[in-house]
């Protein structure tokens, strides 16, 4: 049986956040803007809750925005997400540093496309990037990295 408990930590409480991370089996961040998603979880200080969820061996799945803050910078998403969104973040886009390369969401993606053009462009020099389509997923088991398609 899966529980879900739904956590908004742009308002929920530090102390409701913390229960809630430590109590369950799986914490699952969703999408929408990289930057915001990376200020609120700073400000409630759930990016360190989750960063010891993770190192307690328990599983963590983020879909969109929530895999690139898996990186640990995410200034490379600004093609793809608007910087004005968090600015409480004033230029610091250090995020929770779990893996060691930029997952790119959206790859071949209509709808994302120039913004994925832009960041393999611009950061595929310098930064391990990992463009994956809407139907693939980055699973990073200890030092064991895969691509899987559903």
């Amino acid at each position: 049986m899966i529980i879900v408990e739904e956590l908004d930590v742009s308002i929920e409480k530090t102390v409701e956040i913390q229960e809630k991370i430590e109590t369950c089996d799986c914490v699952f961040v969703e999408g929408d803007n990289t930057f915001f998603l990376l200020q609120e979880l700073k400000r409630a200080g759930a990016d360190k809750m989750i960063l010891e969820h993770i190192q307690k061996n328990k599983m963590y799945i983020g879909a969109s925005a929530g895999s690139m803050i898996m990186s640990k910078n995410i200034e490379y998403v600004k093609h793809m997400d608007y910087l004005a969104c968090a600015v409480e973040l004033k230029g610091d886009y250090s995020s929770l540093g779990a893996i060691n390369f930029c997952i790119v969401p959206h790859y071949q993606n209509v709808l994302f496309k120039n913004a994925v053009d832009k960041i393999i462009k611009e950061y595929s020099n310098c930064l391990q990037l990992y463009p994956i389509s809407n139907n693939q997923a980055i699973v990073v088991d200890g030092d064991k990295i895969e691509s899987i398609t559903a």
